[in-house]
């Protein structure tokens, strides 16, 4: 026999067992770490461990797709080598105010704690990470490290600050309209009766010269208000189907003036470009803007490139830009090889009256005009820059199926402004009420005023005779504004022709169908011949008061 007792078998069967037993423990960790190792390794999020001092003792592979660097090189990064200084310093910050709130807590209340840093890739780029933080711990439960998770959100971030941005300049934009309806009507009040006086004096008079300074100086603080309101989207913009095309090579010449022989000028502009419904003005405007922008980037010289093309925006573009619906665009660039600007600059480059310009040298709202009049065609603007490398904007607006129509011819200067009509003026502005009344009796209208909506229909009801023209502003106190005061006109003057006016274009006026050609805008402020001649065209058209099409 092999064993001389039953003691000795029962004892070897028990060590069997138990390496059975642990050969069979040892497979369920081994698989148990094969199963952990799969999911760390194919994990989208970065996994990785750091020692007390912040050295990395373990990392995923996602960090490659991440950060661009491979396992290998990744263990041998710390804090100071993965993240920016200011982000370094915060998530230190935070890993020592948790340590201590561990060791006040003890290890019966572990914490995660999340945070948001940005990181620096292999390729220089930055990126930002939500990391969610907790301690690793020995046997006996003291602090040995850290386990982070890592995100990256750029993505969100990016999406963020997009929002954040459409908020300040949305905030910017009812303020700069609220003031600039205000300030349209004292300038039309001071270029009125500016042009007034100089009617009544001579040429040779010394204080002709003192009014036409003036004037002047009205003009240049009016331009400025209108570049408020293009800004904050609260313009009346009359539309027409437009080809960019047609409108850079028409600027060309205007264009190498303005920006200097040392520079360079060059179009690509593509062939079959799609059209686009705006405003042919205000598109001149984009490119003038941002070619005089870019000439003032090249003082030494350089090239500026304009540049046109038809473009499709996917959704997942739309995905990453908050403003922007999937579609065909035609984009507009113009590109230029200046100096550039530096990241904290392009956060800013939009804000009315910001400017990197010495004093006096500019007034700040060239690219806020840009921005206004991108949003309030429903476009996105996208910026490109890096210092010493040039800048490169691009305007995305929405493509239209139909063909470009023919400029219209202007008004000839020989057009009558006179005539003999009645007309109801209704302004709430007292100043602006009494300059338009004065300048329409002189030309020889018979003018009926009236300060709001409720005495213009009492007028209305209580004049014998017709009344052919209702001149009116849009927005008016008494709880009527214009166009609803229109509309209860035409009731009693079925044939009476309607032409509006405003300092403040807000979105009853802004929205498209009070901008469509059935309907009749005067901006202010407007000289006194841009009164007088856009009353005598209204009078003499064949418009109708559209009533039951425009009720709300």
């Amino acid at each position: 026999p092999i064993f001389d007792s039953h003691g000795e078998v029962a004892q070897m069967i028990e060590y069997s067992l138990d390496i059975t037993e642990r050969k069979e423990a040892e497979a369920a960790l081994i698989e148990s770490e094969a199963r952990y190792r799969l999911l760390a390794e194919n994990a989208t999020d970065i996994i990785w461990t750091t020692d007390m001092n912040f050295q990395t003792t373990y990392v995923s592979l996602a960090i490659e797709q991440i950060l661009g660097y491979s396992v290998e090189e990744g263990l041998t990064l710390n804090l100071e080598n993965i993240l920016t200084p200011t982000s370094c310093q915060a998530a230190k910050r935070v890993f020592l105010t948790e340590l201590v709130t561990e060791k006040r807590n003890g290890e019966d209340s572990p914490r995660t704690r999340t945070l948001e840093v940005e990181a620096i890739r292999k390729d220089g780029d930055k990126v930002w990470l939500e990391i969610k933080l907790r301690f690793l711990r020995d046997v006996k439960g003291r602090p040995t490290g850290a386990l982070s998770v890592a995100r990256d959100i750029s993505e969100r971030k990016s999406l963020q600050a997009q929002f954040h941005q459409a908020q300040k300049m949305e905030a910017v934009g009812r303020l700069a309209g609220g003031v600039a309806h205000d300030f349209n009507n004292l300038m039309t009040a001071v270029l009125g009766y500016c042009g007034l006086a100089l009617h009544q004096l001579d040429e040779g008079d010394l204080v002709r010269q003192d009014v036409l300074e003036i004037k002047k100086a009205g003009e240049r603080a009016a331009a400025l208000t209108r570049q408020l309101l293009i800004f904050s989207r609260q313009e009346a913009l009359e539309t027409q189907i437009v080809n960019l095309n047609y409108i850079v090579v028409n600027l060309k010449k205007m264009l190498r003036r303005l920006i200097g022989e040392h520079i360079e000028l060059a179009a690509v502009l593509a062939e079959n470009l799609g059209t686009i419904e705006s405003n042919s003005g205000q598109i001149e405007q984009i490119i003038i803007n941002l070619a005089i922008n870019a000439r003032d980037a090249m003082p030494k010289g350089g090239e500026i490139t304009i540049e046109t093309a038809n473009v499709v925006l996917d959704r997942d573009y739309a995905r990453q830009h908050l403003d922007v619906t999937p579609g065909p665009y035609v984009m507009l660039a113009v590109s230029d090889t200046g100096h550039g600007m530096d990241r904290e600059t392009q956060g800013r480059v939009f804000d009315p009256f910001f400017t990197t310009k010495e004093q006096g040298q500019g007034t700040g709202l060239g690219l806020a005009t840009v921005h206004g009049i991108v949003k309030q065609n429903n476009g996105h603007i996208w910026l490109y820059s890096e210092p010493g490398y040039g800048t490169s904007f691009k305007i995305y607006l929405p493509q239209v199926e139909d063909e470009a129509a023919p400029t219209r011819a202007a008004e000839t200067a020989t057009q009558p402004s006179s005539g003999d009509e009645t007309i109801l003026l209704v302004e709430d502005e007292k100043m602006v009420r009494e300059l338009a009344q004065h300048v329409l009796t002189r030309a020889g209208y018979t003018t009926l005023p009236a300060q709001h909506g409720p005495e213009a229909l009492q007028i209305c009801r209580q004049h014998q005779g017709q009344i052919h023209l209702l001149l009116t502003d849009i927005l008016m106190p008494g709880g009527m504004n214009g166009r609803e005061l229109a509309e209860e006109v035409i009731q009693l003057y079925p044939e009476i022709k309607i032409l509006y006016m405003s300092g403040h274009t807000d979105n009853i006026i802004a929205r498209q169908e009070m901008l469509s050609p059935e309907l009749n805008f005067l901006q202010k402020p407007f000289s006194l011949d841009a009164l007088t001649k856009k009353v005598r065209a209204v009078l003499d058209s064949s418009w109708t008061f559209p009533a039951n099409e425009h009720r709300s």
